[in-house]
């Protein structure tokens, strides 16, 4: 008797979960390229190919990419010292860490703008040595930053949990210094949760308004951002135009999340 390689209730669970999949996400996304096809080929053109559309892109994913590559330098840092250090206070700081979840988007702008604004706490201290943040392009790295952390830093936590200091401990004593354990026994164990983290924290601030607006300025061909651009054309009753942007700043997106999971199975593939 042959034997069936499924778990009982696969059909119903799969037909459920296809179904919730299409009513969530798969048609909004079809209507959203639908409304955008009905001003044409010509006109999306048109639109996507105008100065301030290329410079917000130009703005909205330079400022994701540098925003996620520097909490994958210190998000695993953050999680490092969380894991493997006890210290005074530290599920203050283990708490602290989930804030940019907590707080609403335009608080944290409203906060970080008063924080570096040349009259801010921070930002008379940098202002002397020439350093401008608030509405700048550095001012919306900041946000960004503020807000991906946590995403690198979760992720990363749990593979740190599951491996345990005895690997260092045998590294040592086969005599890899501390470096040398980092490189060779952490850091490959670490890359899948990385690029994880890089890959979640680059989505959210591409698409991140809120904690940003306020901070950045939103001057035209410098430091405007996408859902600015998109808002402002809704706002002016252009919804062909508004989706048609949507659309391509949804395509660009999928292709980067797409080349980083493509990495993140080639980096678990060659770990196994």
């Amino acid at each position: 008797m042959r034997r069936s390689a499924r778990l009982p209730g696969f059909g119903l669970s799969l037909g459920v979960t296809l179904t919730w999949l299409s009513l969530i996400v798969l048609i909004p996304l079809a209507g959203l390229f639908l409304k955008s096809a009905t001003i044409g080929v010509g006109q999306i053109y048109t639109t996507l190919s105008d100065p301030r559309v290329l410079s917000a892109f130009r703005v909205s994913f330079s400022a994701a990419l540098v925003a996620a590559f520097i909490n994958a330098i210190f998000g695993p840092i953050v999680a490092w010292s969380l894991v493997r250090y006890d210290f005074p206070g530290k599920r203050l700081v283990d708490g602290l860490v989930d804030i940019p979840f907590a707080l609403p988007t335009a608080v944290a702008g409203i906060t970080l703008t008063t924080l570096y604004a040349d009259s801010g706490w921070l930002g008379q201290l940098l202002k002397p040595l020439g350093i401008e943040v608030a509405y700048t392009w550095k001012g919306i790295v900041a946000a960004l930053v503020f807000i991906g952390l946590p995403f690198v830093v979760r992720t990363v936590q749990p593979v740190l949990e599951e491996i345990p200091s005895e690997v260092e401990e045998a590294a040592a004593s086969m005599g890899a210094n501390r470096w040398q354990t980092i490189r060779r026994v952490i850091l490959p164990a670490l890359y899948p949760a990385v690029l994880t983290g890089f890959t979640l924290a680059f989505a959210r601030a591409v698409g991140e308004y809120g904690s940003v607006v306020f901070i950045a300025g939103n001057m035209p061909l410098k430091t405007e951002i996408l859902p600015l651009v998109i808002l402002t054309k809704l706002e002016q009753y252009q919804y062909g135009e508004a989706t048609a942007v949507a659309a391509a700043m949804l395509v660009v997106s999928f292709a980067f999340l797409l080349l980083g999971n493509m990495m993140q199975s080639r980096l678990r593939r060659r770990k196994s």
